[in-house]
Order: structure tokens, then sequence, then C-alpha cells
């Protein structure tokens, strides 16, 4: 059983930045892609940012394009996701989670559905 830890979450200033970290336990770990998705109180979870096997594709939602930034590290088993210019809406638990059936080529996908491992969610609280 593949498990997936998020970690660097907290309470931050508007404008602050915060990096998340996601641990995978698969020594596989570069045949996944992988994707980050948030859960606002009382909202539907939505897709974020994910990135590709390779590291060299990445797909980002319009609301963080140009101020969050996925990458991976392949030697660590781990996926980072940068957040910079912080905002009240950006509050809300953020997900990673484990695509196992992409080619190494293929892009990223942005649907939960495609994703078949999560891990337990980590709390970003931008207060207003």
């Amino acid at each position: 059983q593949v498990q997936l830890v998020e970690s660097g979450g907290g309470l931050v200033q508007a404008g602050d930045s915060l990096r998340l970290a996601c641990a995978v336990s698969d020594l596989t770990f570069s045949s996944y892609a992988m994707g980050w998705f948030r859960q606002a109180p009382g909202k539907e979870r939505e897709f974020v940012a994910a990135i590709g096997r390779s590291g060299a594709q990445t797909i980002y939602a319009d609301s963080v394009k140009g101020r969050f930034t996925i990458s991976r590290d392949n030697a660590k088993a781990t996926v980072y996701l940068q957040m910079n210019s912080l905002t009240p809406e950006d509050t809300a638990v953020y997900y990673c989670a484990l695509d196992q059936r992409r080619a190494l080529w293929s892009p990223p996908r942005s649907t939960e559905n495609a994703y078949d491992y999560w891990g337990q969610g980590t709390q970003v609280t931008v207060p207003s």
C-alpha cells in the first residue's frame, strides 16, 4: 500500500509564502504523476496543480497560475507545492495525490478520478 504524507501547512498572513511537501513511501516514485488538490470549508475539493512523471510537464488551475509552482525530487520521492502571494481564498486543506497510470511523456491530469492514492491533507490558513 502506497502512503503519501503531506507537510508544511500552517497559518500565514496574506502575501506570505509556504512550501508544502508530500513524501511518498514507494521507491518507484518516478513512475507516478503527482497532483495537488485542495478543499475549502463548505466547498468541493478542487484541482490545484499536477506534474508528470519526468517533471517536464506541469499544469495549474487558473486561480493559482503564476503564484504556485509544483515540482518533484524523484531521488527523495517527494513532490512540492511552492505557494507565493497567498490570499484568504487559498485557505483550505491541501491534499497530494498519486496517479500510477500515466505513461512517461503523457501530460498530468486534473481530474480527481485519475488519481489512485491520496494523502491525509495539510491545513493552510490565510486569515482575511
